[in-house]
């Protein structure tokens, strides 16, 4: 018959310390147990971080994110900030091209020849640039009051909210309402991939700028640029419209 194997029971051993080496392996069970669970709480944070700081570099090279930064500087009054993302050059050139084609094709001055128009659009020209950097400010914080006091993150989330944003490649296009007023920013993505407001669309600041120019036209007085300054600031009051 083969060799039994014998059970030798050591009755000299403490009972506690049988219960002590029981409970030592459960401690240690738990330990690993919240040990893995902290590693993965960690890992969930950092993916969260990870997730949000690529998504935020990824904004930075939006049409959103100079919207928020225009927003932002307007309501700071931040006029370095703006003068930065606005090309003032080109939303005057395309302010000018405009007054210029809603005088030619408005029937009351029909009688009225193009070289006229020509010298009156002239006139305006060389003081349009400065008039619009003052006045460009209040109509975008006019636009944008809800914006005021909010701290910047809240306006770049909120951008797609009171904007309309299409992207065509380096170009892009945003139609803001406010009331029954539409505004549009025509927006070119410069060489550093940040973006740059080149137009303005702005039928109330146009109006203002057509009705004085048809002033100037019948009137010719010498008060002309005057005339312009004073309805231009006029756009710092809420209520102010062109008066026909």
């Amino acid at each position: 018959m083969g060799k039994r194997n014998r059970i030798v029971i050591d009755f000299n051993q403490p009972a506690g310390a049988a219960r002590r080496s029981g409970r030592s392996g459960g401690g240690s069970r738990a330990g690993r147990v919240l040990i893995l669970i902290g590693i993965v709480l960690a890992l969930f944070v950092a993916g969260i971080v990870a997730g949000g700081y690529f998504w935020w570099q990824h904004f930075k090279s939006q049409p959103s994110y100079t919207l928020a930064l225009l927003v932002d500087s307007a309501q700071r009054n931040d006029s370095q900030e703006m003068d930065r993302i606005l090309n003032m050059d080109k939303i005057a050139e395309n302010f000018v091209g405009e007054v210029r084609s809603k005088l030619t094709g408005a029937s009351l001055l029909n009688s009225v020849l193009p070289s006229q128009v020509d010298q009156v659009v002239a006139k305006i020209t060389p003081q349009l640039k400065e008039t619009l950097r003052q006045a460009l400010p209040a109509e975008i914080q006019r636009v944008t009051e809800p914006a005021r006091g909010k701290p910047f993150i809240l306006i770049a989330l909120s951008v797609p909210y009171f904007a309309d944003i299409k992207k065509d490649g380096v170009a892009a296009t945003a139609d803001m309402k406010a009331g029954d007023e539409q505004i549009q920013l025509v927006l070119q993505q410069q060489g550093d991939g940040s973006w740059r407001i080149e137009a303005i669309r702005d039928d109330r600041l146009t109006n203002i700028i057509v009705e004085t120019a048809r002033k100037g036209l019948t009137d010719r007085g010498s008060h002309f640029q005057e005339e312009l300054q004073r309805r231009l600031n006029d756009l710092k009051s809420p209520s102010a419209s062109p008066s026909p």
